[in-house]
């Protein structure tokens, strides 16, 4: 027995070894299969690995870009909807004031009474918040930008700018929506345009009577008003055109990294699940002829 064992040492040896290196890539097949990709470490993934990494964070990076512009986006359209009802105010003051350009002192009481409720309204939609932040605050998110308390008070002009009713700030809201893109977006409540709604609201509001020629001068700033306010729509428009077009260039670029991690990371299961069954027969055919070297005896030579 003794003999046999030494002479067939190398063989059995080389046999078993092999059988292990099998074990081995086995062991590896089954993770893959189970968890569908090549390695569950970086270091499994070897001259590919920094590749890997790249591509992880370039899809993180874009992820942030696509949050951060679909946050602005839904915004930019809370502040596009309450420009629109301001332009809906406009357009009524404008409609009543030209009917008590007849004169009419019913008209004309009823356009004044009109105008105290649109001011109201008004600083409602300059107060509008979205996600706990007023949107037409400028920086100071926090606090809401306009104050009627003082403002709604005392003898309105046409002629003369007011935006005591703000408290907010200059700062203009923008989104970074790419390494080396950022779009603004921000409209706060001082703007020109709201200004000038405010200030034709508060000269029709406070006023006692209004002669034809304050109802024509009244008319020309709700008209001036109308136009601007429909230009900062515009603008809001344009910009929520942008941050869709850069987020939706974010959307396709973090498709194409992600593409490219996932033939770097990810395996054929059914592909592995077959090489595994391949390696499984020859695993089990090398232990039976390693059983059968391993059983041999001098006295099987000598019969």
């Amino acid at each position: 027995m003794v003999a046999m064992r030494v002479a067939t040492f190398a063989q059995s040896n080389r046999m078993i070894a092999d059988a292990m290196r099998v074990e081995s890539v086995m062991a590896n097949k089954q993770i893959q299969e189970s968890s569908g990709v090549v390695s569950t470490d970086f270091g499994g993934y070897g001259s590919d690995a920094q590749h890997v990494v790249n591509l992880q964070v370039s899809v993180t990076r874009a992820q942030s870009y696509i949050d951060a512009a679909t946050l602005a986006d839904s915004k930019v359209q809370v502040m596009y909807s309450a420009v629109g009802s301001v332009t809906d105010i406009l357009t009524q003051l404008r409609s009543q004031l030209s009917a008590a350009s007849t004169g009419s002192s019913t008209e004309v009481n009823s356009v004044i009474g009109s105008a105290q409720q649109m001011l109201e309204q008004m600083g409602s939609l300059m107060n509008t918040q979205y996600d706990g932040q007023y949107v037409f605050a400028g920086g100071k998110t926090e606090t809401a930008p306009v104050d009627l308390t003082s403002f709604s008070s005392g003898t309105g002009s046409t002629t003369i700018a007011d935006t005591s009713y703000y408290s907010g700030d200059s700062e203009i809201a923008s989104v970074r929506v790419a390494a080396d893109e950022t779009v603004s977006y921000g409209v706060t409540a001082d703007n020109s345009a709201f200004e000038e709604v405010m200030r034709v609201l508060k000269f029709v509001a406070n006023s006692t009577t209004l002669s034809s020629a304050d109802i024509t001068s009244a008319l020309d700033l709700a008209s001036t008003a109308l136009d601007d306010t429909a230009a900062v729509q515009a603008k809001l428009s344009s910009a929520a055109s942008a941050i869709e077009t850069a987020s939706a260039r974010q959307t396709d670029y973090k498709s194409y990294a992600e593409t490219l991690s996932n033939d770097l990371t990810s395996v054929d299961v059914a592909a592995i699940t077959a090489q595994l069954s391949t390696y499984q027969t020859q695993l089990t055919a090398s232990y039976s002829a390693l059983g059968k070297i391993l059983s041999l005896n001098l006295a099987s030579y000598l019969k």
